[in-house]
Order: C-alpha cells, then sequence, then structure tokens
C-alpha cells in the first residue's frame, strides 16, 4: 500500500477513477513499438557527407583521450589506430570501419515476452528519466529522493503501457550509501518489473555486480546471445572517455550486454554552438565508444546515443525544446542510420522548468515531437523529468506518459481500407443525420481514438464545483491510486531469494560510502 499523503477530494472523481482503472488495467500491454509513419529527413545528401568528413576530421586531429584505462589504449592500437600517450587518433575511415560489426537491430529481452523490446528498424522504446538526485510531488514538495521514490517510479513505470523500457537510475536513492546502492536499484528492476533496464556504470566493480545480478534471473549462458540490459556510457564532452567508464563498457560488451555510447555536448559549452558542429562532434564521440565495444566483441550490441541541448549563452542557464536542439536531435538520428546502428535520441520530455507547468509541458512536447517524427529508436527522459533533470517529479511523470501514449498512437499512421472508410456508415444515415449510433461506431467507439487519461473536457461548472483542479492534481490523483493498484510481477522465488542475497552479501563486505 502506498503510504503517500493524499491530494485533497475535491481532486477526485469518478471519472479519473476510471480512466486510471483502465489505465492500469493494461500493465502487461507494451503499446505500439514499430512506426508505420515515416522519419524526417532534415539534411540532404551534401549536408550529411560534409558532416561525416568533419566527423573524421575530428577523429584524427582531435581523436578520443582514454583516462587510466590501458586495456582499451592496447585494443585501440592493435586495430590501427594512432594512440599518443593515452589519446587515441583515427584516419579517416577506420572508426566507421570499426564500428561496421555492430547490429543495426537487435532485441532486449524480458522474462515476460510481451515486454520484449527491439531496437533499429523502424522501432522506437520509450524509458523514464534517468539521474535525478531529487523528487517532487505536489504534497510533499521537493525533496532528496529515497530509495522508496526509485522503488515507486519503477513501478510506475511498469504499470505505463507507453513506456516499453523501465529505465536506469531513474532517481538517485540518497539514503542508500553511495557505494551499495547500484544494488538497491539493479534488484528493483530485476523484482518490480519485468520491461528492459540499465544496469550501473560508476565502476568497473558496480558494473560487474550489475551483470551478476541479471545472471541470478537470467543465468549467463542466456545472456550470452540474450541481451537484457543496457549500460550507459558517458563520454566526457569534449573528447574524453574515462577509465571507469571505458572499464564498464569492455565488462558490458564481454557479456554481450547493450552498451549506448552517449556524448553530452551542450552548445557553447562542450562544443561550438552551431547545429552542425554539435552534430559532427556527437558522431565523431560515440563512434569511438562503439568502436571500443566492437574491439572487445564484434557484434556486441549498441546504440548511438546522445544528450544535447543549447544554452542561455548570457546566464550560462541550459534550456530545452529549443529549435536548435531539435535540428541536432533531428540529423544524428540521420546519421545513425547511415552509420547502421539502433540511436537513442537526445531529445525526450526535457525541461528546465521547475513546476510540471505550462512551461514544462511546452518545453517537453516541443523535445517529444522533435524526437518521435526523427526516426529515433530510443527515447530517454520519457517521463518525469523536470529542473534540467535534477528532479523527477511524480506529476509530470504521468503528464509525460499520457502524452507518450498519444505520439506512440500517431506512429501507428492511418489505416486505408473497406473498414476504416466505412461505406456502410453513409447508406445507414441520411443527409443531416449523425453517426453515433451507426453499426461503425458502435464496433470502434472505445478504440477509435486515443483516451487521455487527464484532461478535463466537462463544463466549467463542473470542474469549478470539483474544486478548479489543474492538469498537475489530476496526475497527482492518477499516479496514487497506480501505486495502489501496482501487482508486483511473478518471479521464480529461488531467483528473487538469491538476488536478495547477492545484495546482503555484496552490502556486508563493504563498510558505506557516502561519497
Amino acid at each position: 500500500m502506498n503510504t503517500l499523503n493524499r491530494t485533497p477530494r475535491t481532486a477526485h472523481s469518478s471519472r479519473g477513477r476510471r480512466r486510471t482503472k483502465r489505465f492500469s488495467s493494461e500493465q502487461a500491454i507494451t503499446t505500439i513499438q514499430c512506426r508505420r509513419i515515416p522519419a524526417y529527413e532534415l539534411l540532404d545528401e551534401p549536408a550529411l557527407c560534409e558532416i561525416e568528413n568533419h566527423t573524421d576530421w575530428l577523429l584524427e586531429n582531435v581523436g578520443i583521450t582514454i583516462k587510466n584505462d590501458p586495456i582499451a589504449l592496447e585494443l585501440f592500437a592493435n586495430a590501427g589506430a594512432k594512440v599518443q600517450e593515452d589519446r587515441v587518433l583515427f584516419e579517416p575511415g577506420l572508426a566507421k570501419h570499426l564500428c561496421a560489426t555492430a547490429p543495426k537491430q537487435f532485441k532486449l529481452y524480458s522474462r515476460n515476452p510481451s515486454h520484449t523490446v527491439t531496437l533499429g528498424g523502424n522501432h522506437v522504446v520509450l524509458m523514464p528519466g534517468y539521474g535525478s538526485p531529487f523528487v517532487s510531488d505536489l504534497d510533499r514538495g521537493r525533496r532528496y529522493a529515497t530509495l522508496e521514490d526509485f522503488k515507486n517510479f519503477v513501478k510506475l513505470s511498469y504499470l505505463a503501457p507507453s513506456l516499453h523500457h523501465s529505465g536506469g537510475t531513474i532517481c538517485e536513492p540518497t539514503d542508500v550509501p553511495v557505494n551499495k546502492r547500484h544494488l538497491d536499484m539493479v534488484a528493483a528492476h530485476l523484482t518490480l518489473s519485468t520491461k528492459p533496464f540499465m544496469g550501473s556504470v560508476t565502476s568497473a566493480p558496480r558494473a560487474r555486480d550489475s551483470i551478476d545480478m541479471a545472471a541470478l534471473v537470467y543465468d549467463y549462458q542466456y545472456m550470452q546471445t540474450h541481451p537484457v540490459m543496457q549500460a550507459n556510457i558517458n563520454i566526457n564532452s569534449p573528447f574524453i572517455l574515462d577509465g571507469e567508464m571505458s572499464a564498464s563498457l569492455r565488462l558490458y560488451a564481454e557479456a554481450n550486454q547493450c552498451v549506448c555510447v552517449s556524448p553530452a555536448i551542450f552548445g557553447g559549452a562542450m562544443g561550438p554552438t552551431s547545429t552542425a558542429a554539435m552534430s559532427a562532434q556527437t558522431l565523431a564521440e560515440g563512434m569511438a565508444g562503439i568502436a571500443l565495444a566492437q574491439l572487445v566483441r564484434p557484434g556486441c550490441p549498441v546504440v548511438l546515443g546522445s544528450f544535447h541541448s543549447t544554452m542561455n549563452l548570457r546566464s550560462g542557464s541550459l534550456t530545452f525544446g529549443t529549435p536548435e536542439a531539435n535540428l541536432v536531435s533531428m540529423a544524428l538520428s540521420q546519421l545513425g542510420r547511415r552509420l547502421g546502428v539502433p540511436v537513442r535520441s537526445g531529445g525526450g520530455q526535457l525541461t528546465s522548468a521547475n513546476s510540471p507547468d505550462g512551461q514544462a509541458m511546452m518545453d517537453s512536447t516541443n523535445a517529444m515531437w522533435a524526437t518521435i517524427i526523427s526516426g529515433s529508436h530510443q527515447v530517454w527522459h520519457a517521463a518525469g523529468w523536470l529542473e534540467g533533470g535534477l528532479t523527477m517529479s511524480y506529476e509530470k511523470f504521468i503528464m509525460d506518459v499520457d502524452n507518450c501514449g498519444a505520439l506512440l498512437r500517431m506512429l501507428s499512421g492511418m489505416t486505408v481500407d473497406e473498414e476504416t472508410l466505412s461505406k456502410e456508415s453513409y447508406l445507414e444515415t441520411r443527409p443531416g443525420d449523425n453517426f453515433l449510433s451507426t453499426a461503425h461506431t458502435l464496433r470502434h467507439f472505445a478504440t477509435a481514438n486515443y483516451e487521455s487519461i487527464l484532461p478535463d473536457t466537462g463544463p466549467f461548472e463542473t470542474w469549478k464545483d470539483n474544486g478548479s483542479p489543474s492538469t498537475a492534481h489530476r496526475a497527482n490523483t492518477v499516479y496514487k491510486t497506480l501505486l495502489d493498484q501496482y501487482v508486483q510481477p511473478d518471479i521464480d522465488s529461488s531467483r528473487a531469494e538469491d538476488v536478495a542475497h547477492f545484495v546482503s552479501e555484496r552490502k556486508a563486505e563493504t563498510p558505506d560510502a557516502w561519497y
């Protein structure tokens, strides 16, 4: 039972409860994952070639610096790259050649087959926000995230039909020691959800723990041919791959688990302000990481990631949903398809707003629209993000997953056939009649349109009598009801006990560390 405080009575309505019940009853069903509308092609062939040529120039003249990982440096040297101390330089075409063994499309497997997802091709995978140290809701405001909050968001992600993936560090459980919280987070993903998830990458031992814990549920032999989890390998832009990250990358690649290489470029800080330069630099840094994964294990599943944004160059604050960042998202999806790997969008429902308000949804919707039409295969931060990622908001999470559902419905496209053209409806009515009681309407009324769980479409007087609840207040009601209705998915009891025992043993081996 969820113990969070309840909203005032006026925010509850029978309509809201009915909507929430419908939403939660679909927890085992993942909504559309395959796009049936074409990806938008922003750049023409000459522009794409020029960016790719500049990418080669960057890799040849700037290269990638790998800190404290002689194994990675040796792998690159043996593959023909020029290694100068800890700096790796690539002749034109070499990095692309090394990336060529990466699969264009692959699956992330689940112990519930309905939650197995495909990355690449015409598929799209949505997942919640990542990395926030704070959480917020209308009842208790903004506060440091706890393990309870983390588990709540794993449950909500599992319940949301429009999210295909459980995420990773959805929020930081700050009440657990830094050196041990990865154990609790991976255990939550493995036992509270059946959707694919992300393991820890903050150190090689934590990466190893994540892989070992997954093997307690899936078995090592199965994982050798069936990726079940992902690693988020961040490039420390510009052009530095930290040794902890590269060591974690190598461990995940050795285990045949998905490696997502994600440069993080804020225009004007980690790279030039221009969209073309941001696109080329992201591609260069991403290719270097993908190449390393392929050197460790050819055919290892990878994703070309990106996290980019613009900045207010007068104040230094990050800005999201801007046209410049959206253009980079579109360009990178094209460039990733040409490279032949799945692409993680740099967009998502991102915002620098401090509350789940109009600015938050304006920023988020702008960024998400560009992401969806770009043809990106995986979208991180699709739900819950506030304050430039500092905060996961319970209310915005619900607002975002509702918007995700509408966008996924749009991706399903338009079916044109005898049934959808419905000649019978016109023959059943006369000019001037309505179509509310036709056989076609009665067959399709429940599924014809995407039905949002949030908007209040009733009369003003009823809304006022109910206390004039905002969208955020309605979302507050929904998230609490969902948590109350959550039912943990089945898991073999011996495997669950093995996970719990692993966590207990590993925690007992070392003292707590809070930094």
